[in-house]
């Protein structure tokens, strides 16, 4: 199973960027979908998950601004973040509990990272 991020890019601070994470190879199902960040010098943070039937979770630092959505048919995920502000600044990481075949247990799979960075 390999996760593929993309997205990410410079952008002034107010502007908005949409991350997409796509899943692929061996996939029977994916549970939760998750994005984590990781700032120079920081540890790496949850920044939202969303579950299979679409309940999300944020971080506090980022509700009211960013969006995390899925597409199941897909396996796909998305973080649409808007009004950014230079402290979002980081290395963005799709993150994915993923079952490969109905008879083994999920396991967690990590994204190769986008990087993200806001301009003041």
């Amino acid at each position: 199973v390999q996760l593929q991020a993309s997205g990410g890019g410079l952008v002034q601070a107010g502007g908005s960027l949409r991350l997409s994470c796509a899943a692929s190879g061996n996939i029977f199902w994916i549970n939760t979908m998750g994005w984590y960040r990781q700032a120079p010098g920081k540890q790496r943070e949850l920044v939202a998950s969303i579950t299979t039937d679409g309940s999300t979770n944020y971080a506090d630092s980022v509700k009211g601004r960013f969006t995390i959505s899925r597409s199941n048919a897909r396996n796909a995920a998305y973080l649409q973040m808007n009004g950014l502000k230079a402290e979002d600044t980081a290395v963005y990481y799709c993150n994915a509990d993923v079952k490969e075949t109905v008879f083994r247990v999920a396991r967690n799979y990590w994204g190769q990272g986008t990087l993200v960075t806001v301009s003041s």
